[in-house]
């Protein structure tokens, strides 16, 4: 029997928690009050995935990405990247490591930069070489390699924050909010350079404010609140679990509805809105390629005609404010 391949990244019941105010509020019975930004949290990054890792503020993104990369220690738990315990040094060899905050030098071209970045990462020689060449090219700046990173856009400097973390080709990439501040071309740059690293089956977990990228860029999403996993999975089956996958539906017809003579909308079976006065008509559809002709056909049948319809299909803002009642940003 051929065994599977451990998760890249495996998140068992992790703890941590800090003291609120230090220095401020009193003790009761020898401890001080704790803040418990990580809960028990579990979960697990799969090889060659690209996973979002959402939440409201203060809900322990931070928290966790400073976990995954040694910076902090829990209180309790585990987590193992690549099979090996995030302690040794061999597994975090095998990290790679991208903060909110741009870490570059602005006093340093693009390519003195990208050579003092490989430096930290243990390249040498040719190899360290071979590595910046590739990242100018990675990130479309080889004709601003020798250009004063100061000089540069917001988004170009996203652009060589991103390749610096990964010149020593990690097999587990944490992206602490990457597109943040930046217009949408350089946020689909980003996201194409991304592509690019998971077709070398780079393992990615990235936390995002903008949630139409957990769902268009990643293949599964986990969401938490108050330092707990509040739900795990693909945006299909998150939409499954919590608020279904029915299309709101809304029929704008050719004229106001009368107040009377709407038998063939009230009997077709369908959960609708009709309030006579109006001048469109609402229903709520389970299977929008059945449910649609039938509300066609009923409005018909009572004598309209329609001007245009519009299908509203559930998102993961609907996902989210179900499953945490907060926004993103809240």
């Amino acid at each position: 029997m051929i065994s599977s391949p451990p998760p890249a990244v495996m998140v068992n019941e992790l703890r941590k928690s800090y003291a609120r105010g230090a220095g401020v509020l009193p003790f009761w019975n020898g401890d001080r009050q704790r803040h418990m930004a990580l809960d028990g949290v579990s979960f697990e990054l799969r090889q060659g995935e690209r996973l979002a890792y959402l939440g409201p503020n203060g809900a322990g993104k931070t928290t966790m990405i400073r976990c995954l990369s040694g910076r902090t220690r829990p209180d309790a738990g585990t987590i193992e990247l690549m099979g090996q315990p995030v302690n040794r040094a061999s597994a975090r060899d095998t990290l790679g490591l991208v903060p909110q905050e741009i870490a570059l030098y602005g006093d340093l071209t693009t390519r003195e930069n990208l050579f003092a970045f490989g430096r930290f990462h243990g390249l040498r020689g040719s190899e360290l070489k071979k590595s910046v060449d590739w990242a100018l090219q990675w990130t479309g700046l080889a004709d601003r390699g020798d250009d004063l990173v100061s000089t540069f856009s917001g988004g170009m400097k996203r652009r060589i924050n991103l390749a610096c973390g990964v010149l020593h080709q990690p097999e587990v990439l944490l992206l602490d909010e990457p597109s943040v501040g930046v217009d949408p071309q350089s946020r689909q740059r980003i996201f194409t350079m991304l592509d690019q690293l998971s077709e070398r089956d780079t393992s990615i977990l990235l936390t995002t404010h903008h949630l139409d990228e957990a769902e268009t860029q990643c293949d599964r999403i986990v969401i938490v609140d108050r330092g707990r996993v509040v739900a795990t999975g693909t945006f299909d089956e998150l939409l499954r679990q919590t608020i279904g996958s029915d299309r709101n539906v809304t029929v704008r017809l050719d004229r106001v509805l009368r107040g009377a003579g709407n038998e063939p909308l009230a009997t077709c079976g369908l959960t609708m809105t009709v309030k006579p006065g109006e001048q469109s008509v609402s229903a709520k559809l389970p299977e929008i390629a059945v449910g649609l002709p039938r509300l066609i056909d009923a409005v018909g049948a009572a004598g309209y005609g329609v001007v245009d319809v519009e299908v509203q299909s559930p998102s993961l803002h609907h996902v989210f404010l179900h499953l945490t009642g907060h926004e993103l940003r809240d």
